[in-house]
Parts: structure tokens; sequence; C-alpha cells
């Protein structure tokens, strides 16, 4: 098993490969991903479609010393495999294993940890312009690989317009394989899938733009037509017109699963002067049937066991995810309202959005990764009368911050934002973890900031969103939902629940971790502690009256989030109550510390952050103790 792979400990133990070794260790690299993914959760079919290109890429060029950015990141598991990580490999995505993107720790071939898309061309050009000012660095190579979907990425054209100003030696290589995570949407998309359907012979093309070059010269108005057709034949025979336009030499597009071809064209552009853009046509999940048929699914697919017959068995969960109940609330939404439209930026099958995109049509709108898009273009429906809904992950709408701030905040525009896997997301790590909303979010005027204690709070925020008179932020966990038992009171702006009050001590959850927090009040109570339970609810407008009451009136006060803890909600309540003159001495806020949290399993990080119904109960226990050993004070006590 892994003859080959087995023995690669650098990507120089590629350069003495014949063309058929290297096919042979695309098929071991390729079992290798498959036995990855029947144990755990692991991005799967995008990195089927990399392993020649990883390969030849590797091949050709040295990247000990030469440049190489993987855009997105998730499509990195073939060059970790070649550059000393195998004997690491079945550590992937497991707490204090290799994590499942780029990530300079683990290797000096991997120079960005990149987790967010279409920032490799900038970054690269960036790695560029630096080397060539500095004496004998100048003769590196730098090559930025990225995908078409997330190609169409607005950061991607400012930086090709930069490149192709500053005439950089420079190789973008365009791995076309019609996909993001679902099939992508837009101009540009139809753009490629022109390219690579009209692949004209090199020959061809040059025979006849000599051709045209050789028309004479005649005088007005004949002369001004000739031209004219001449460049429209020269346009319509160069298919990356768009490309040239921006200052790219456009080559391709290319068979990327052809080694020896790929190694070739890699060569040739290796020697040509300025940026290249080459187009590579790979096919997502290659090699693996199941994954060539459904791409979609096979992303990030559950672990699976696949028979003799070739028969799989997908372990699926049978838990309701907050993702559904966030899908479902829209659903109802959008069938009892017209006026309420949905958009998310390529994350139609992560956010559960199918059924709606396919039942509301004409009112769904998946943008692509372009995440500032999605927010501006909101503003403008929510100020033409309809009642958009925003659903985004909370680690990418960051990337559309200034368009939240000015077309939608500062309009006081009645734009819905449904923050997914807002905390800790487990396996995908600290590009994925959604831990700055809460702080970022609740800094503008006219935003209302929701956090849902469990599933029942989810759909009640959002319909209070939808009827609301200006932009509302409502974030949720990549977690199973829960339900907690309770007489339900109702949505009001900026009020709290209080499910339980305590005279020794209250815990205040913001957001899905109600639950942990009411596990450990029912231990403390077990233990002789009267300690009481508050569901926020809202993080701006604080219900101040109830939550400083809780402050005045208690012992100790813990305050729990899955979030950052600068800025975050329990910064809110402190602030309030400085505000207001009270000691804040016997609060404590359990959080997010000032550090990037790894990847591993959501419970063992919360756990580790002391964010679980055992760490909430062992600081009650201590602030209880310490307020027993400390002077007493006359509290005002609530009845």
């Amino acid at each position: 098993m892994d003859e080959l792979l087995s023995k690669i400990e650098s990507p120089r133990d590629l350069r003495g490969m014949s063309i058929l070794q290297l096919e042979q260790l695309a098929q071991e690299m390729r079992s290798v991903l498959t036995r990855l993914v029947e144990t755990r959760a692991a991005h799967f079919a995008s990195n089927l479609g990399v392993v020649e290109l990883t390969l030849a890429l590797h091949t050709v060029y040295d990247f000990a010393r030469d440049r190489l950015i993987w855009d997105t990141g998730h499509q990195c598991y073939p060059h970790k495999l070649i550059t000393g990580r195998y004997p690491l490999f079945e550590s992937m995505r497991v707490r204090g294993g290799l994590m499942g993107y780029p990530n300079p720790q683990e290797s000096d071939y991997d120079l960005f940890m990149t987790g967010h898309a279409g920032c490799s061309v900038s970054t690269v050009l960036g790695l560029k312009s630096g080397d060539d000012l500095q004496p004998g660095e100048e003769d590196r190579h730098a090559v930025a690989v990225i995908g078409d979907g997330a190609f169409p990425s607005g950061i991607v054209y400012e930086a090709m317009n930069n490149a192709g100003g500053l005439k950089k030696n420079l190789l973008v290589i365009l791995n076309d394989n019609k996909m993001s995570i679902c099939p992508r949407v837009g101009g540009l998309a139809e753009y490629l899938d022109r390219l690579r359907t009209n692949q004209w012979y090199d020959s061809l093309k040059h025979e006849v733009v000599k051709a045209l070059n050789n028309v004479p010269v005649i005088g007005e108005p004949i002369e001004k037509l000739l031209r004219q057709m001449k460049e429209s034949v020269k346009a319509g025979l160069h298919g990356g017109m768009l490309f040239e336009e921006l200052g790219f030499r456009y080559m391709g597009p290319i068979d990327g699963h052809n080694l020896a071809h790929l190694i070739k064209y890699l060569k040739l552009v290796k020697s040509i002067e300025g940026p290249v853009l080459l187009h590579v046509v790979t096919e997502k999940g290659r090699g693996f049937e199941p994954a060539e048929k459904d791409p979609v699914f096979f992303h990030t697919p559950a672990p699976f066991v696949c028979g003799s017959d070739g028969q799989l068995s997908i372990k699926k969960s049978s838990s309701r995810a907050y993702t559904n109940v966030a899908s479902d609330a829209i659903y109802q939404q959008m069938e009892a309202n017209p006026k309420v439209v949905t958009l998310t930026a390529a994350m139609c099958q992560g956010n559960n959005l199918e059924k709606i995109r396919d039942k509301f049509p004409d009112r769904f709108f998946d943008t692509g990764i372009c995440e500032s898009h999605a927010v501006a273009f909101a503003a403008g429906q929510a100020k033409a009368g309809l009642r958009p809904i925003v659903d985004i992950y909370s680690t990418f709408l960051q990337r559309s911050y200034d368009q939240i701030f000015q077309e939608a905040a500062l309009q006081n525009l009645p734009v819905t934002f449904l923050l997914d896997r807002a905390g800790l997301t487990g396996p995908d790590g600290p590009t994925h973890h959604g831990m700055f909303d809460l702080a970022y979010m609740r800094v503008f005027p006219n935003m209302v900031v929701m956090a849902p204690g469990d599933e029942q709070d989810l759909p009640a925020m959002l319909d209070f969103a939808l009827k609301f008179d200006g932009p509302c932020s409502l974030r949720y966990p990549k977690a199973v939902s829960e339900s907690i038992e309770r007489s339900f009171a109702p949505i009001e702006l900026g009020r709290a629940e209080v499910i339980d009050w305590g005279h020794d001590g209250m815990i205040i959850a913001c957001g899905s971790l109600l639950s942990n927090c009411l596990k450990a009040a029912e231990t403390l109570r077990q233990e002789g502690l009267d300690v009481g339970v508050i569901n926020a609810r809202f993080v701006k407008p604080l219900d101040t009256e109830t939550l400083l009451r809780a402050i005045e009136s208690s012992e100790f006060v813990i305050t729990v989030e899955e979030g950052c803890l600068q800025g975050g909600f329990g910064s809110a309540l402190l602030e309030a109550a400085s505000d207001a003159g009270l000691s804040t001495s016997h609060v404590r806020r359990l959080g997010v510390p000032d550090r990037w949290v790894e990847h591993g399993d959501r419970n063992e990080l919360l756990a580790d952050l002391q964010l679980d119904a055992d760490g909430i109960t062992r600081l009650a226990r201590e602030l209880a103790g310490n307020r027993m050993l400390a002077p007493k004070h006359d509290p005002r006590r609530a009845h």
C-alpha cells in the first residue's frame, strides 16, 4: 500500500520520476484521500480534482524557494501529502493534528493560512513584489492556484488589475472544475463555459491572426471598417480576451488530469515574461465515481464505508442542526410573505437552502463568493421595499464589513443577517470559527443583535427581525439544535428571558450555550447553591433593567458566550454596569480569550475554554467560595 507515496519525503523526490510513476503516485494519493474520509468528515471532491495539478507544480517548480499560494486552501491535501506530512495524514482535522487548510506552523511549504476565497492573487503579487525588491531574491517564481468558484470575488480583479500594471512575472492558475461547493453561478461562469467549449487550435489562431495582420492599409472609411473586422475576428478567436485586457497572457484551457500536458505547459509559462493566466480544466471528485457524480455532497461528506460491491454506506446523523432550524424558518417566512427574499454567497448547500432555491427561484439569489456585493445588493432590495435575508457564515460575513456599515446600518435598512456557523466550527479551525460577529455587529448604530438560546428562539427571532424596521443580526452555531422546556416568553425588543432567578448567583447565557448554563445551575443547586439562569437573547439593545438587577442583587454573576470576549456580550454588560455606576468585581466572563482557537471537535474545544457545563460549574464554585470568604455586603434581593 502507498508504495511510492510512503517514500516521498519532500517534493524533490518527484523530479526523477517518470510520467508512469507520477500517475501511479496520483492513484496512491487518491486512495489515501478515500481512506481518510471513511473515518471522518474532510474535504474530499476538491482534493481529488487537483492531484495531477499538485504533482505537476511540484515537479516543475521548487517551492522550497519559489512561492505557492492555494486559494481558499481546502484543496491542499495532496500538497500536504508530498511535502513531508504523509506520516501525519491520519491526524487530519483532529485536535492536535494536521489542519485542513494550509498552515505555516506545519510546513515551510505553506506560506499563508488560507481559508477565505479570493486573496491568492493579491498575496502572491505581494510576495513577488517583496522578492523583487531584495537583491538575490528576484529570480523566485510566484504561483497562485485559484478555483473558478473563488474567481468572481472582487478582490481577484483588483489584484489582476494591479498585477497587469506592475507587469510582474506571475502565474495564476485558474482551476476550472465548474464548481464552487455548489455549481458556480453568474456571468463569469458562463464566460468560462464558453472558453472551455471553444478550444481553438493554437496553430489556427496563429495563422488567422497572421493573415489579418497582413490586410493592406486602404483609406477611410474602408480602412476603419476592415480594422474593426480584424479586431472582432481576433477577439472571437482569442477566448481569453478578458484576461488579456487586464494585462495577463492567457493560455488554455488545458486538461488538468494529463500529467505530461500539465508539465509541458508549466515549463512553458515558467519562461514567459509578465503575468500569465493558465486555464486548467479539472474534474471535482476525479477518480472516485460517486464523488464525480455528486461533487456537492462529497465536498465534505460524512464518514462512509465503501463495500466490495462499490455500494456506499453513509454514516448520516439523524440529529437536527441549527442550520436546519434556520432553513425551515426561512422557508415558512417566504411562504407567508412574498416580499421576503433570501441571499447567500455560494453556500446554498452549507446553509441548507436548496429547497428554498427550488421552491422560490425568483426570490432566491446566490451571488457566488461575493459577500460584499451580496450585502449591498440586499440593501438595494430593502430600499425597494423587499425584506431581504442575508444567510452567510459568520466568518465569511466579515468580508462585507464596509457594506454592513455603509449600505445597511447607516441607511437604517431592514436587512436581516443570519450568521450560520457562529462560534466554534470544530475541525475547520481558526479560519472558519465564527468568533467575532457579536463584537463586529454591535458597534453599528441602528443594528439589533440577537443570539437564540435554543431552537424555539430562532424562528421567533427571525419573525421579529422581518417585522422590525431596521437591520437585524441573528447568529447560531454549527451544532445539534436543543430545545429548553419552559414557558416560552415572546420575543420583545431588548428583553431577556429569565429562566430561573437565584439569590446566590446568576448565570447569563448569550446564545446556544444556554443548555450548558442550565446544566451547571442544576448541579450547583444540588450542592446547595441557589443559582439562576437568564437567556439574554439580545446583545443590542441590552435588557439593562433585568441584567443590571442581576449584578446588583447577586453574590456573583457569570456571563457565557461562544464568541470573543473582547467586545462581546460580556463586555457590553460591563459597559452598561459602568455607565450605571455599579460595582462589577463579582462579575466574570466566559468566552473565547484573545487567541486563535485550533481545530478539533467542538465539544473538546468548549471544554478547553471552560464553556461546557463542568467549566461553568467550576467557575461558579470558585466565585461562591470567594464571596463566602469576602466581607458581606447587603445586596438588594429580588422577589
